[in-house]
């Protein structure tokens, strides 16, 4: 293998551990990172919402997400991971992601993710610095609304929950996998601390299956996707299909 091979194999493999520590701690900084423990205004996330008062998405569903006037359609698959599609489609319906900003953004060195769906991106006096650290706080309860990671192994009949793949031991694919366009949860290190925030895949990122809950595709808009940049808001997100399959506790 020539040098200059084995460079630019460095030089990748660099550039995807530096990716996915954006994705433990930048995305969804909903518990302090393992090196950052005395991290203050970051909320404690660990799974406290039993499956059974979880929504659930019973099968398919279609969401159009329009940001800068521009329609994006996202397939939503209830099917391969209910609670993760159920959670979603739950806080379209509750109108939780319009107007938040897409606050991370990463396009270079290589396309990586656009993710938003920090609710505190509503207060117009909130540090934008500090986007990406919010979770949806269930009115009903007044706590935040957390859901296990949710992967459903490719040709399996259930998914498994709360653990990575890795840590599950399980070497093969998941059904949903980290093609471009994918949509799928951010979440902080811990894998039961998913809340609302939410990535578009840029470009095929198979280093994240089995690693991140993947619950849609998005079949049209893909351009308006690669179009959107840091502070970009969402305009309003609805569903259009489907919102009978979800299921409220």
């Amino acid at each position: 293998m020539s040098n200059a091979l084995l460079r630019s194999q460095g030089s990748r493999l660099c550039l995807l551990v530096a990716l996915m520590g954006f994705l433990l701690m930048g995305c969804a900084q909903a518990a302090p990172s393992a090196t950052d423990p005395s991290a203050t205004g970051i909320i404690t996330a660990q799974s406290s919402n039993p499956m059974s008062e979880l929504p659930r998405l019973e099968g398919p569903a279609t969401v159009v997400m329009t940001v800068k006037g521009q329609p994006i359609t996202i397939a939503i698959d209830g099917d391969a991971a209910p609670i993760t599609a159920g959670n979603f489609v739950d806080l379209v319906q509750r109108g939780v992601y319009d107007g938040l900003m897409f606050h991370r953004v990463v396009t270079q060195p290589e396309p990586f993710v656009a993710q938003g769906g920090d609710p505190q991106g509503k207060d117009p006096n909130f540090p934008e610095s500090r986007l990406g650290t919010g979770n949806f706080v269930d009115p009903d309860t007044g706590k935040p609304r957390y859901i296990p990671l949710e992967i459903t192994p490719a040709g399996a009949s259930e998914p498994v929950y709360g653990k990575t793949f890795p840590d599950a031991g399980i070497s093969g694919p998941p059904a949903l996998r980290h093609t471009r366009g994918a949509i799928a949860m951010a979440r902080s290190q811990m894998p039961d601390s998913a809340s609302s925030q939410f990535y578009f895949a840029l470009s095929d990122l198979a280093f994240l299956d089995g690693n991140y809950a993947v619950f849609g595709y998005v079949t049209e808009g893909m351009d308006v996707v690669d179009s959107i940049a840091q502070r970009d808001r969402i305009d309003s997100v609805i569903v259009t299909a489907g919102a009978e399959n979800l299921k409220q506790p």
